[in-house]
């Protein structure tokens, strides 16, 4: 007679694609990669942040350019 952990394993094994999708699960591959992907999103910090100074500094700009030309209708 098979022992209840035999088969346990044995589902398990056989369903383990599927339990990593339904729940999704991290796999071996994913966290290789993971470093390599932090490395490039730690990289683009300081470009967003300039981006953001520079995207509100426009926004201040066009923000009075709009005040100056209402005032002017």
């Amino acid at each position: 007679m098979i022992s209840m952990d035999s088969y346990l394993n044995a589902y398990v094994d056989r369903r383990m694609k599927y339990i990593v999708e339904e729940y999704d699960l991290s796999t071996r591959n994913d966290l290789g990669e993971f470093t390599t992907r932090l490395e490039a999103l730690e990289r683009e910090i300081p470009r967003l942040k300039t981006f953001e100074a520079e995207s509100a500094d426009r926004l201040t700009a066009l923000e009075a350019r709009a005040r100056a030309l209402k005032g002017r209708i």
